[in-house]
């Protein structure tokens, strides 16, 4: 092949991680924590099941190292290398040859993690994972998950990143990572790409409707199992932690909401009342109308009211299919019910659920974080977006819906007009008060570091796209993310209270962390292949 630069986005991690299909990983973790994952924080999936079923752990093994450094980063007690070579032996024995390393404090001093790692690799382990090099924060928990999920999935995507380097080795390889930035891929983490799909799909949304001349947007991007919805405000919207399958992450990524709503979602009946979701069809057996044994979903509902043309399919539909199973529903209904609602009746009700499910969605991006969605446009994509943008829009008060000419294809679209990005990050925790005078110089040094990342790559023109820096009321858990300005005191507390109302009595704040984004200004791609 010619030299070229595909970029590449990916779904094999989230899914690799929803069936459990990564490699047997073994967790190396301080003395004492060993049910640091299963205990978690003790918060039920569901507050009133009587029967919580807990998802079985991602880690094969747990192994717990005597060792211990304070929250300043003293060393408490050092780790006896010599023992854990005997640890070694057990775990090449039973098929374990990848690590998770995860000491307490160890985002402080990385000293106890380093020396482990040495002594695995040269053990015999072949993969290690140290936190401190995924997430160099306060938060153990959560850097503990984080490093696990990237051990359990990082060689499944490892190897499918070299099987597509064969091909282009003559040319480059950037992959899309979930905060809609691309990565080379020898820079490239695992569990950067658990959202990186639908990041290409708010990068292609922003575009198209950046192109039609707006820059406060809504992307809504509806395929067959789900529905992703993101607000761009003429810049995006970061999230540094979410969830994923069930497992916290913390990495980068846009902030998308998603609800199990789209064309394959069954539609039913169940105690007393109509049914959208959250179940699927899936691709097999499909919808009904495939032909091939499906349940009623969204899709044949759609056909039946007439929104859908079957002969602009590129298969057979089989419209008597998805008739019979509405028939099907219509004798359920009557018998639980004792009344004999018309078909049309019950198809726009379905209609009806699944749009405000899906504007529900479109009020979690916006009013719940302090935004109207009255003042934002639509970008409608995916499969399914055209037939629900405009039900979406008029529930929300949204009078203007773009639907690109690439809606189908918008994710690769955008993947492809991504620009090659870097994030670094730095811990600060400290009073604002204190630390104000020096945040200037801080992200000066941090993007110093992402520029020549960038400059490695022989990319000479890079700038820095985004300051972001985490505040909150001392006492508080859960910080809020802000861009860099002057007056950071005043900034946080307007966005304090435009989000929750009011201002508590406590009014010191402290500096969580900061971020630099810095990306590349132009990326060519009149050759790329997404």
């Amino acid at each position: 092949l010619p030299k070229i630069d595909m970029r590449l986005g990916t779904t094999l991690g989230t899914n690799a991680l929803l069936e459990k299909q990564g490699v047997p990983v073994a967790l190396f973790v301080t003395k004492g924590f060993a049910d640091v994952l299963e205990i978690g924080t003790q918060a039920r999936s569901d507050l009133f099941s009587l029967n919580i079923v807990k998802e079985s752990p991602l880690y094969t093994r747990v192994v717990e190292v005597d060792e211990r450094i304070d929250s300043k980063g003293n060393v408490l007690k050092a780790p006896k290398l010599n023992s854990l070579k005997r640890e070694v032996g057990e775990l090449v024995k039973n098929g374990i040859d990848t690590v998770a390393i995860s000491f307490v404090n160890s985002y402080v001093n990385s000293i106890h993690e380093d020396q482990v790692s040495e002594c695995l690799l040269s053990s015999g382990i072949q993969r290690v994972i140290r936190s401190t090099d995924l997430s160099p924060f306060i938060k153990y928990l959560e850097r503990t998950q984080t490093t696990v999920v990237d051990a359990f999935i990082g060689p499944v995507i490892d190897d499918y990143l070299r099987e597509i380097e064969c091909g282009i080795n003559k040319g480059s390889l950037h992959v899309m990572t979930s905060a809609g930035g691309l990565l080379p891929s020898l820079e490239f983490r695992p569990k950067d790409s658990l959202l990186s799909g639908p990041a290409g799909g708010v990068v292609g949304a922003v575009r198209a409707g950046r192109l039609a001349g707006f820059s406060r947007i809504i992307s809504f991007d509806m395929g067959g199992t789900s529905t992703d919805v993101a607000r761009y405000d003429d810049k995006y919207e970061y999230v540094f932690e979410h969830h994923v399958a069930g497992a916290h992450i913390v990495a980068p990524a846009l902030s998308i909401e998603t609800v199990a709503a789209g064309g394959g979602s069954i539609c039913g009946f169940h105690s007393g009342r109509l049914k959208v979701g959250p179940e699927s069809a899936g691709a097999i057996p499909g919808p009904a109308c495939y032909g091939a044994g499906g349940p009623l979903t969204l899709t044949d509902v759609n056909l039946l009211l007439g929104r859908l043309k079957k002969e602009r399919f590129g298969i057979p539909i089989s419209q008597s299919s998805a008739e019979n199973r509405l028939n099907e529903l219509l004798e359920i209904i009557k018998k639980e019910t004792k009344t004999t609602p018309s078909k049309e009746e019950i198809l726009e009700g379905f209609i009806s659920i699944a749009e405000e499910r899906m504007a529900n969605t479109v009020r979690r991006v916006s009013l719940e974080s302090g935004y109207d969605p009255k003042e934002y446009v639509l970008v409608a994509f995916g499969g399914a977006g055209g037939q629900h943008a405009c039900g979406v829009a008029q529930l929300l008060g949204i009078k203007t819906v773009v639907i690109p000419e690439d809606a189908g294809l918008l994710s690769a679209l955008g993947i492809g007009h991504a620009r090659i990005e870097r994030f670094v990050e730095m811990q600060v925790i400290q009073d604002l008060s204190i630390v104000g005078d020096r945040l200037l110089q801080f992200f000066e040094e941090l993007a110093q570091k992402a520029h020549s990342k960038i400059l490695k790559e022989g990319i000479s023109d890079s700038v820095v796209s985004r300051q972001v820096v985490q505040l909150r009321f001392f006492g508080q858990d859960q910080p809020l993310s802000l861009d860099w300005e002057a007056d950071l005191e005043t900034a946080f507390t307007s966005r304090y209270q435009q989000l929750y109302g009011h201002i508590p009595e406590v009014k010191k704040i402290e500096v969580v962390s900061i971020r630099v984004v810095v990306s590349s200004v132009v990326v060519e791609n009149s050759n790329n292949n997404s």
